[in-house]
């Protein structure tokens, strides 16, 4: 359809419902825009082999939330909302046996391609929705999403189910999410983002709108609470929360994340969870 490639503009912002198929829509159109210039602005930081859970720079090298090298290596692992597979492909230097990204956006995964080639690491990558896995029930040790597509589904538990449910007994859940705290507070990264303007407790999307009113970019908010229940909803059990500190030094800024904010608010929370 020529206005699945060719969107228009965001021409205004709205606070409203977003259905699943609306949702998904959005997020590929938007992607198919922003893909190169997002790539070209962070693809640095991010690495072509690297594994950082967000803006803070947390690193999986240091955290280990995924578990240990060890037990890694023999895994198949799922990455959703793998974008150009940074987090996939340094799984695979690792060592991982088998790893597998899915992205909404057809243009993030040619930079995937073309990473891979200059590389020589190649990761498998599928056109998908995180709302539908096209993958057998436990199939894979460990699935990860590091901003991938759980920010931007309107049903948090089914797609946490969608996870749990191409998880093995025993599998690992780990995804990182914008901090439920920073939805009260403007994406600004100077001193104005320090005054909260919005109720913690709005679930309402936010909606960024064409001239037609279709959307072009969707992102969900639920409570520390909401992804909890979603969580334990999905037959998993929460193992940690992980909150990053800004570190020392760190100096990039990267939309509404800073230095000034990151030393006074959590950006970042990043859910660990197994399957019993």
């Amino acid at each position: 359809m020529s206005d699945d490639v060719d969107p228009g503009a965001a021409e205004r912002v709205a606070r409203r419902p977003a259905g699943p198929d609306e949702s998904a829509r959005a997020s590929r159109l938007w992607w198919e825009r922003a893909a190169d210039e997002y790539q070209a602005e962070h693809g640095g930081f991010l690495r072509d082999a690297g594994f950082v859970w967000g803006p803070e720079g947390l690193d999986e090298a240091d955290a280990g939330l995924l578990g240990p090298p060890d037990r890694l290596r023999g895994a198949r692992v799922l990455e959703i909302g793998c974008g150009a597979a940074q987090c996939s492909r340094w799984l695979r230097v690792q060592g991982v046996a088998e790893v597998v990204g899915i992205d909404v956006s057809h243009r993030q995964l040619q930079h995937a391609r073309r990473i891979d080639e200059e590389t020589g690491v190649r990761v498998p990558a599928v056109e998908a929705d995180a709302q539908r896995l096209p993958f057998a029930d436990a199939s894979f040790d460990a699935v990860c999403s590091a901003y991938g597509g759980f920010p931007f589904v309107p049903d948090a538990a089914a797609a946490l189910a969608e996870a749990a449910r191409v998880l093995r007994p025993g599998g690992r859940l780990v995804f990182s999410v914008s901090h439920p705290l920073r939805w009260c507070f403007p994406d600004d990264p100077t001193e104005r983002g320090l005054t909260a303007e919005h109720s913690y407790f709005d679930r309402r999307a936010y909606v960024e709108e064409d001239a037609a009113g279709r959307a072009v970019y969707v992102e969900h908010h639920r409570t520390v609470g909401d992804w909890v229940r979603a969580i334990a909803a999905a037959g998993l059990v929460l193992r940690d929360l992980v909150e990053p500190e800004w570190p020392a030094g760190h100096d990039r800024v990267w939309g509404g994340w800073s230095p000034l904010r990151g030393r006074l608010l959590p950006g970042t929370a990043v859910f660990c969870a197994d399957r019993p």
